[in-house]
């Protein structure tokens, strides 16, 4: 049994890119782009649409759109539902696009790991520059 009250994790990860935040959102928002960097989806940019991302790995991960700020702000939960309910995800990606002199800084923002989560939150912490490296190259194919 897990503690609810229990403190959680957050992963970060923060990318400066040479790109407009107009740029970057088109391939956070669309869902043809998004399967090129992240996962396969049936993803709208709109407040409490339901939608779901498909792992390669055969996994599916439940999402709900939770606010939506063009070029700026996209937050969704993202869940995952194991065999064993221990080991549920339930966790909130936050999206934030800031201009920089340069292009934009993308802030990736993972949050609600439990302490016991171990492996999910290693996960995301070794995943999200890997996803990033793959929207970069996105937003390349597309500028």
């Amino acid at each position: 049994m897990t503690d609810a009250a229990a403190p959680t994790r957050t992963v970060v990860v923060e990318r400066e890119l040479a790109w407009p935040p107009e740029k970057i959102w088109r391939a956070l928002t669309q869902p043809h782009l998004i399967e090129e960097w992240l996962m396969k989806n049936d993803f709208r940019p709109d407040v409490g649409h339901r939608f779901s991302l498909r792992g390669d790995w055969g996994g599916v991960l439940d999402c709900e759109v939770l606010a939506v700020d063009p070029n700026r702000r996209l937050a969704y939960s993202w869940n995952h539902a194991h065999e064993d309910p221990a080991f549920d995800l339930q966790s909130v990606v936050t999206l934030t696009l800031t201009p920089t002199a340069a292009g934009s800084l993308l802030r990736v923002e993972q949050s609600g790991f439990r302490p016991d989560q171990r492996q999910a939150f290693g996960g995301a912490l070794t995943g999200w520059p890997r996803f990033l490296d793959k929207l970069d190259a996105v937003v390349a194919q597309q500028a």
